[in-house]
């Protein structure tokens, strides 16, 4: 892979990048600045001085196989050696998912990972580019780190780099750099052998092959060769099972994210159509997916509650779960799960880096977001595949459909009638404008009507961590009603165009009320009533979300 000739460089820089500021996700920008010269290195020099251990240590890298993805990881590669890295695993071809990435840190006992990717943002050399650290638990990066290694940044004035000739074959094998041991593996066997750990890969297969056809959307990107993998090669399903299994740069110019919107063609094969019995899809990088029945959308937070109620039709969590968690915007259902098992039910900001210290510490089994990203503690990250193994799963024990298991889970429980609503590309500054409004407005609203309820509070979501008392703030606007409604407000940091405002929307119904009704027209009061308030639409001239989920 490499040449041995090589030189040892340190490359100084005429001034610092200071727009290198993680979000929750990592460093997300168009793959153009990615490919400005010394932009990517720079990010990477200052995640080399900051994540610990670093000198003798074992790093994992790869990513979801959009454009720039192995120009990246050889530059990873050759300054990881200039570092005293050990040794670095990646993978054939770079490709390896979010959570493949989080379990190969774990078994390896890795001082952390690199994981390029933008997630379920569009790729190509028009889309955009990502880079996220992970720490030694598997999980995302703590803010501590991530803030010291932006601190880092922007007093940046060199990096340190190996000059040598590279062919990026990518193939499996070992190789060395300096004194680094380069190892290219698989990637795909180690998750699998995981996934085999957890389920019953003989029922599943026996279930989907007598009479009850699935199919998966890969979207061009990461978990294609993961799926063929397992669904085809393990479970015995038909290679057509499998649609758009091949990652591509610009993932063929679909947009990799798992919802009504962009995974249209799927979503009609389901609502429409009558040939499958079930489908999904994964993002990007593998760690956010979407359920879907014949003639079914499982919503997300549905989703969480529905894999929390019935844990025990997975040997995995046979012996029980010791809690669950869910992001603030994800809606109440799991908790009335929870406590209808006895078990603990945590509420915390977004982003998985919140969970990753609940599942350290074993307070939860599960958890998830209502962003289509659902999970548990065998790894410290979502889980798209893992996600569908447990329907099925479920499935093949209740041998029921999709839809007659959410129909027996509302009439027990309730219908938290729920829905997000994506507001895309508006300008920074008025983004910012409406935000600033409504947040400066909420204390003036209790007890004032809402929707013909009345707000009972109104405040911006704050959380200490039981683990580490460590307090985050300012994590999106709350309007709680007396019925137990909510309104949500938040504006995303995943996006690279502008700002995305996501309102969120929850209203509940119990399990002798209404719970045939279509989402949109339940929650219709809350959706016009927000929309006066906030003057959404008069704000950022858009008569109707860009993404309704």
């Amino acid at each position: 892979m490499f040449s041995t000739e090589f030189t040892q460089l340190t490359v100084k820089l005429n001034s610092p990048f200071t727009d290198q500021k993680p979000g929750t996700s990592g460093l997300r920008k168009s793959t153009l600045q990615f490919e400005e010269t010394h932009y990517l290195e720079s990010f990477i020099e200052s995640i080399l001085c900051s994540l610990p251990g670093v000198r003798g240590g074992v790093l994992v890298v790869g990513g979801d196989g959009r454009y720039g993805n192995k120009r990246a990881i050889d530059i990873i590669i050759r300054m990881a050696a200039a570092h005293g890295i050990q040794k670095v695993i990646t993978t054939v071809d770079g490709i390896l998912s979010t959570p493949a990435a989080s379990n190969l840190i774990r078994i390896n006992k890795a001082i952390g990972g690199i994981i390029l990717s933008a997630s379920h943002n569009p790729g190509g050399l028009e889309g955009d580019f990502g880079v996220k650290l992970n720490g030694s638990n598997g999980g995302p990066a703590s803010e501590s780190l991530t803030d010291e290694i932006y601190n880092y940044s922007k007093n940046l004035k060199e990096y340190k780099i190996i000059k040598c000739q590279s062919n990026n074959s990518f193939s499996l094998g070992k190789y060395k750099l300096a004194s680094m041991i380069v190892e290219i593996i698989d990637g795909i066997d180690d998750y699998l052998d995981l996934m085999k750990r957890i389920f019953d890969f003989d029922l599943i297969s026996s279930y989907i092959n007598n009479d009850f056809p699935i199919v998966f959307d890969a979207l061009n990107a990461v978990t294609g060769p993961y799926a063929k993998r397992l669904f085809v090669d393990h479970l015995g399903a038909t290679a057509e099972t499998v649609r758009n299994g091949i990652p591509l740069e610009d993932f063929g110019g679909l947009h990799p994210d798992p919802n009504l919107t962009y995974a249209k063609d799927l979503a009609d094969l389901l609502l429409k159509g009558n040939l499958f019995s079930f489908g999904a899809a994964c993002d990007g990088d593998g760690d956010r997916n979407m359920i879907l029945g014949r003639g079914c959308f499982v919503n997300p937070s549905d989703s969480l509650a529905i894999l929390a109620a019935n844990y025990d039709c997975v040997p995995g969590y046979a012996k029980g779960l010791s809690g669950v968690a869910r992001s603030m915007p994800t809606s109440s259902a799991v908790d009335v799960v929870a406590k209808h098992l006895g078990i603990n039910c945590f509420e915390t900001p977004t982003g998985w880096k919140f969970f990753g210290n609940l599942l350290d510490a074993n307070q939860i089994t599960l958890c998830g977001e209502e962003s289509f990203g659902t999970g548990s503690d065998h790894v410290r990250e979502k889980d798209g595949l893992w996600a569908v193994l447990f329907w099925l799963q479920i499935l093949a024990s209740k041998k029921k459909s999709v839809s007659e298991i959410m129909k027996n889970h509302w009439l027990f429980f309730g219908r938290h009638y729920y829905s997000r609503h994506d507001y895309e590309s508006i300008p920074t500054e008025v983004a910012n404008s409406l935000y600033s409004r409504l947040s400066n407005m909420l204390p003036t609203l209790i007890d004032e009507s809402f929707a013909g309820r009345t707000i009972k509070n109104a405040d911006d979501f704050s959380y200490t961590d039981p683990v580490d008392s460590s307090i985050t703030l300012n994590q999106g606007l709350r309007i709680l009603l007396d019925d137990g409604s909510r309104v949500l407000v938040r504006l995303s940091g995943t996006g690279t165009q502008g700002a995305t405002l996501r309102v969120y929307f929850e209203s509940f119904v119990p399990s002798d009320g209404d719970i045939t009704q279509d989402p949109q027209l339940a929650l219709d009061p809350l959706i016009k009533s927000i929309d006066s308030l906030a003057e959404i639409s008069k704000r950022t001239g858009m008569s109707a979300p860009t993404v309704i989920t």
